[in-house]
């Protein structure tokens, strides 16, 4: 197994969103190679902390893995040489700081001269300091990124903080990724752990049983492995996506063990065979579980018809593991059992309950009493839902999932409030022409861009060749920050003259322009905002970009990490509401090829579809957005709660034979059958499901809680709603050749002759 060193791309390889940014990344190199590091302390500005902070930047310019570094050590005044005609470079700061006098005069200068690198490495106004460190580009999405971040840089800044009681803020999207992928991986194993545990815990409860609950988890922990070994066959990483797989299996994988458990120690207690008890636990309940695996692993594969690589590969994961956790547990439990002796008289006191049989009675008194209160009340529910579902917003954040008590979620909002932003927005602007980019009429262009962006306050300063232009121009006048502006067109020749003389400013337009100078990017950094503030911001920009820039001469791009989420986010909204219809539709198909009716299609999607729409009007009142993590409900949710419908009409059927077809008998028989394995499987399912809440990502939490909360709705559905809708539409669905000869006969009649079956 390998686990992910990129954040998610939810866009396909060929969308254009895409494709922009592989180009910009063509042009440029990585654009997410950047850590900062910062200090907020007004007694960093003394001789031995600035000193030190200079030593810790300059210590990592050792890396293996850095390509550079800039700190306050390493800026330059650019000083006119009249006599060579060029820009020499002067240091600030030549070896070390001296004397608090030296101090003040850099900070005069630095804070009030040279705009050039305010909001770069300083800001004036809070005089808070930060070092910039490049990464070397190609290894930015490999281990040696996590080799850096964890054996040298957080190192050597815990020593830095213990030597002089100063508080570092770490940042950049390198850095980010790293702690983000380690939480991750920590979590895999707390999740498996907690399933494993609740749900042993509860599955003991019901059948107060160690052997049935140990040979369930022998069951579930092949099943993890097994999805281990898929996840590592297959050649897939770990990502935030699939790390939810193991757990969910062992969640699914318990109300299997349920049903069949169930349905052996039922047998035993009935006629004391425990040959022919194993064998209908095969027959019998196999059929149906088969169908409900099934069923769930549809709502799974439906992943795999979107266009997105991480939800395909959950998607491919999720189903096989589903459709594997049932073979194991057909195989596995009733091996085990043919060497076990029977059941002890207190296996089976379970059976006989009496408050369950209590919720069982309270549930048959409702469906016959009750009816008009349970349609009022789902109608009452279902119109205040659609009310609720018009407040959902959609949410695209690439860092809102993020653990909110992490440090370094801390310093992205520290980084934010200082600098407005760590998340790349880049513009790259196509001259169509070679060395067009130092014309004065394409940087005066680009300039009214950057007035634009700098008023924009979700926005960062940005960077780009017109920065260098004007700082040139500063340096032309010996420094005075009045001159920090564009030439004229007189002034530009000759300025541009001392420009090119000076070999030092190659370094400097390296990082701005390409080496043809056709290409040119505008770089800025955006806080984190919603998706409809983002795309207002995008447009307004666009429509900036678009006054600035004729189309015949000029290509300009936007792109950047920032972007490429917030679109994968939309892109991903749209294919996931076609995935769950076609969920639909499929587990609608299983019900019509299994019944031979279309109106139990309709009476079978009733109770799944109302508790999708519950929980979506609790998402609108809530406040949970839509975004990648709970979008993920619906299809989890309904792949899910159909099972319970499965088993109940699958029970409802063979009633009616047995009831020579009379649907009232039958419904209650059904009930009182089904209804103690729907409530066990549907309390496994929502305490399972819940310990997705422990995590510390924000978008697994809302999923779990979701999805749980989906499930026990979809339970209260199946056990009132269904029975009621069966026995008003009695007339219209009790078609005995319909429902006689079943395309599948899911539970198959029951031979009570002992010599039959007694092998």
């Amino acid at each position: 197994m390998r686990f992910t060193y990129t954040e998610a791309n939810l866009l396909p390889d060929d969308h254009e969103v895409n494709i922009t940014y592989n180009n910009f990344l063509e042009t440029f190199g990585e654009e997410g190679n950047l850590i900062v590091i910062g200090v907020k302390d007004s007694s960093l500005f003394t001789v031995d902390k600035l000193n030190a902070w200079n030593k810790l930047s300059n210590s990592f310019k050792k890396s293996d893995a850095v390509a550079s570094v800039i700190s306050i050590k390493d800026l330059q005044k650019l000083v006119k040489n009249t006599k060579e005609e060029r820009f020499n470079l002067h240091p600030f700061i030549k070896d070390s700081v001296s004397s608090t006098k030296e101090i003040n005069t850099l900070k005069n200068e630095l804070f009030k001269k040279y705009p050039f690198y305010d909001n770069f490495l300083f800001n004036s106004t809070s005089e808070t300091i930060r070092t910039a460190i490049y990464l070397k580009k190609d290894i930015v999405n490999t281990s040696a990124r996590k080799d850096f971040v964890v054996n040298t840089l957080i190192p050597k800044i815990n020593t830095f903080q213990d030597a002089t009681n100063l508080k570092v803020r770490i940042s950049g999207m390198p850095y980010i990724r790293t702690l983000n992928s380690q939480i991750i991986v920590s979590e895999i194993g707390w999740f498996v752990g907690a399933a494993l545990i609740v749900t042993s815990f509860i599955f003991f409860l019901f059948f107060r049983s160690f052997r049935a609950t140990f040979i369930s988890l022998i069951v579930v922990c092949i099943g993890v492995m097994w999805t281990l070994g898929i996840i590592g066959f297959l050649n897939y990483e770990i990502t935030v996506l699939t790390a939810l797989i193991p757990p969910l299996i062992i969640v699914i994988g318990i109300p299997n063990c349920i049903f069949l458990i169930n349905k052996y120690q039922n047998e035993v207690k009935l006629h004391g065979n425990k040959v022919k008890s194993l064998q209908r636990v095969i027959t019998k309940i196999g059929n149906a579980t088969l169908m409900t695996n099934v069923t769930t692993a549809s709502g799974f594969a439906t992943f795999i018809l979107t266009q997105s690589k991480l939800l395909k590969e959950f998607g491919i994961v999720a189903s096989l593991s589903i459709l594997a956790i049932f073979i194991l547990c057909l195989l596995i439990i009733p091996i085990i059992y043919t060497f076990l002796p029977y059941p002890k008289e207190r296996h089976l006191e379970h059976l006989n309950k009496k408050w369950i049989g209590g919720f069982v009675n309270w549930m048959e008194w409702m469906v016959k009493q009750r009816k008009i209160a349970i349609y009022s009340f789902s109608i009452i529910l279902l119109i205040v839902s659609m009310i609720g579902m018009y407040k959902i917003k959609i949410s695209g954040s690439l860092i809102e999932d993020m653990p909110k008590e992490a440090q370094f979620f801390k310093d992205i909002r520290f980084f934010e409030k200082e600098f407005n932003g760590i998340m790349p927005l880049e513009i790259m602007i196509d001259t169509k022409r070679k060395k067009g980019v130092m014309k004065l009429s394409t940087l005066k262009r680009m300039n009214k861009v950057e007035e634009y962006i700098a008023e924009t306050p979700e926005l960062s300063k940005p960077i780009s060749v017109v920065s260098l232009v004007k700082y040139s121009k500063q340096a032309y006048y010996n420094g005075n920050p009045k001159h920090y502006q564009l030439p004229t067109s007189q002034e530009n020749s000759f300025i541009l003259s001392y420009a090119k003389n000076s070999s030092s400013n190659v370094d400097l337009l390296s990082n701005f322009v390409d080496s043809t100078g056709q290409y040119a990017r505008i770089t800025t950094f955006m806080k984190d905002v919603g998706t409809d503030k983002m795309e207002r911001i995008q447009e307004n920009l666009q429509n900036e970009i678009d006054k600035a820039f004729p189309k015949e001469r000029y290509n300009v791009t936007m792109t950047g990490k920032a972007l490429v989420f917030q679109k994968g986010t939309t892109y991903l909204v749209k294919n996931l509401a076609i995935s769950l219809s076609l969920a639909i539709l499929l587990i609608a198909l299983f019900m019509a090829y299994m019944f031979r009716s279309g109106r139990m299609i309709i009476v079978s999607l009733i109770p799944n579809l109302l508790p999708l729409l519950i929980t979506a009007g609790l998402m609108g009142y809530l406040g949970v957005p839509i975004k990648p993590s709970t979008i993920l409900v619906f299809s989890i949710a309904f792949g899910i709660s159909v099972d319970d419908t499965i088993h109940f009409l699958a029970k409802y059927r063979q009633e009616l034979q047995a009831n020579k077809w009379k649907i009232k008998v039958s419904v209650y028989g059904a009930l009182r059958e089904t209804g103690v394995s729907m409530f066990y499987t549907s309390i496994v399912l929502f305490f399972g499901f819940s310990v997705f809440t422990i995590s510390s990502f924000g978008g697994t939490v809302a999923l779990g809680a979701l999805v749980s909360a989906t499930l026990l709705f979809a339970m209260l559905s199946n056990l009132l709603l269904l029975p009621s809708l069966l026995l008003s539409l009695e007339r219209s669905i009790a078609n005995k050749e319909v429902l006689k000869k079943p395309s599948i006969n899911i539970i198959p009649e029951g031979e009570d002759d002992d010599e039959k079956t007694n092998v």
